[in-house]
């Protein structure tokens, strides 16, 4: 197989993954807009988690809602935390207690009834996201979980599960960071009336 074919194959892969999610997930996709909407209208946090290039979508997601999402659109900053960011509290826990615990010791000290985690893992069975999301309903937040597969361990634990049906894991995340995309345009207009 020539490069361009390399190329291009994971192109049109990436065309009918989203496709496929176009197709099977959009009613999933729009309430997790609508849910995470409600939650930051009622005053409350989104907290995201994830490992690797999932722990890297966690932090893109927190910062476009942080920040903004779309340029020009002017608004207040909401508030988002990614729980992969912090270097020396991820060492220290992971030293003390395990890395298992990493996301839910954080979720216990930020986390709030009517606060929402965003556990990404794109196979579903990540410990650390798992133990984030029982923390999670623990405490009375609100869990959706972004996934990919048959959604491994955390398939029907959070609330909303939002899983790519795809085993690769480069169109899975492909998949996930649109997700996130499309979350941050949906509470910018339901909050902010901007498109």
């Amino acid at each position: 197989m020539d490069l361009k074919e390399i190329a291009s194959k994971q192109i049109l892969d990436s065309i009918q993954t989203k496709k496929d999610v176009l197709d099977t997930l959009l009613p999933e996709i729009v309430q997790a807009g609508q849910i995470a909407s409600k939650v930051l209208e009622n005053g409350n946090m989104i907290l995201f988690c994830g490992n690797g290039g999932s722990s890297c979508d966690a932090s893109h997601i927190a910062a476009e809602l942080v920040v903004r999402y779309k340029s020009g659109n002017e608004r207040r900053a909401l508030p988002a935390i990614s729980l992969s960011s912090d270097s020396a509290v991820l060492t220290a826990c992971s030293n003390d207690y395990g890395y298992e615990e990493v996301f839910s010791r954080q979720v216990q000290a930020f986390g709030k009834p009517g606060d929402l985690l965003i556990g990404l893992s794109t196979s579903g069975n990540s410990k650390n996201v798992i133990s984030a999301t029982e923390a999670a309903k623990k405490l009375g937040m609100k869990t959706i979980s972004f996934l990919g597969g048959d959604g491994g361990k955390l398939k029907g634990m959070a609330d909303l599960d939002i899983i790519i049906p795809r085993k690769e894991t480069a169109r899975i995340q492909e998949s996930h960071i649109l997700i996130g995309h499309i979350l941050c345009s949906i509470i910018e207009q339901e909050l902010f009336q901007l498109s």
